[in-house]
């Protein structure tokens, strides 16, 4: 009787601390699955509550029934990450069924991933957004049919957000900019890449209300001028910045981005009327650039590597001078005389 005793110990004892200790690790999936090794296992892990914080449907198929299954459990009550990315059959109707349901509390949700949902509408944000008062951050990447109704939505019911993606969101106007401007000054990061009815006077008041913004991206709006590029200078926490195709940049707007002197990564890829000038300015003005992309600018020369060597040789690590004709070629011990920690250097052929 003694090895038939131990062995229930092992099981009801050993393996659901092993498991316990195992499960942080693993995939939510897999820590799903572990549920059913045995009651012992199921009570241990049902009973962490760390392992419940993250609800990942990334891509998953009938993910809006899923969801409601889900946030049915009373695991899933002290809910802080939930990733919707791509997820399949998620529609209005099960935010809005998810608000009516008793006993469905988010209020302890930090970040919720709705990127790429497609349908999805300013009612289904509206529903969603009312369950989770305190969320802090927010992505909604390429849903193409939200409008500034769901800014609305969101900067009503969530007014603690400080990271918010709102990239490909194409029905966005400076209405909407307005809203975020005036709900979120302590924001830190957003992310407007494809905004294409923005205009200055939206992406301005943003800036200058905005004021803690650390990481902005502005990549594929090419409507933008000077005009609100200065501002972007107001922003003495930006670490990073991608303007990647701001066309009517120039380097009057550099010289006043290069005041972020805390930037370690800056996208210049396709700012087309940039020079020598702006990029010595940002060279002098941003000493901790790590990462700096110049792809496609053909009126940069050597002068701007000269001085990007004698002002950030201590942090570029890569440096992207694809299509600048005006930049020799040079050899990769010649590379790491300029800049000694660089790892990658991409140069036209």
């Amino acid at each position: 009787m003694a090895a038939p005793a131990a062995d229930e110990a092992w099981c009801r004892e050993t393996v659901p601390r092993v498991m316990e200790l195992v499960s942080p690790r693993l995939p939510q999936r897999d820590v799903c699955a572990l549920l059913a090794v045995s009651p012992w296992c199921y009570r241990s892990l049902v009973g962490n509550p760390r392992l419940w914080e993250v609800l990942d449907m990334h891509e998953m198929k009938n993910a809006g029934d899923r969801l409601i299954s889900a946030l049915s459990l009373a695991r899933y009550h002290h809910l802080k990450v939930l990733n919707l990315e791509f997820a399949q059959n998620i529609e209005d109707q099960h935010f809005v069924h998810l608000k009516e349901m008793s006993g469905i509390s988010l209020e302890n949700l930090e970040f919720l991933n709705l990127n790429a949902c497609q349908k999805i509408s300013d009612k289904g944000i509206e529903a969603i957004t009312s369950l989770c008062p305190n969320l802090q951050g927010l992505s909604i990447y390429w849903i193409v049919g939200l409008t500034d109704l769901s800014i609305g939505h969101i900067t009503k019911n969530c007014r603690q957000i400080v990271d918010l993606n709102l990239s490909g969101c194409k029905n966005i106007s400076d209405k909407g900019m307005s809203l975020i401007a005036n709900s979120y000054q302590g924001l830190k990061k957003l992310n407007i890449t494809r905004c294409v009815k923005l205009t200055d006077d939206g992406l301005k008041e943003v800036l200058q209300r905005c004021s803690l913004l650390e990481s902005l991206n502005l990549y594929a709006l090419s409507s933008f001028t000077d005009k609100v590029y200065k501002d972007i200078g107001l922003l003495t926490n930006l670490t990073f910045l991608d303007l990647c195709g701001a066309q009517n940049l120039t380097d009057d707007g550099l010289v006043c981005i290069s005041r972020c002197g805390g930037l370690t990564y800056l996208n210049l890829t396709w700012c087309v009327r940039v020079t020598d000038a702006g990029v010595i300015a940002i060279a002098q003005g941003c000493r901790s650039l790590e990462l700096l992309s110049l792809f496609g600018i053909v009126a940069v020369t050597d002068a701007c590597l000269e001085a990007l060597s004698k002002s950030c040789s201590n942090s570029l690590r890569t440096l992207d001078v694809n299509g600048c004709v005006g930049i020799k070629r040079r050899s990769w011990d010649d590379l790491l005389k300029l800049f000694p920690l660089l790892s990658c250097f991409k140069v036209h052929s």
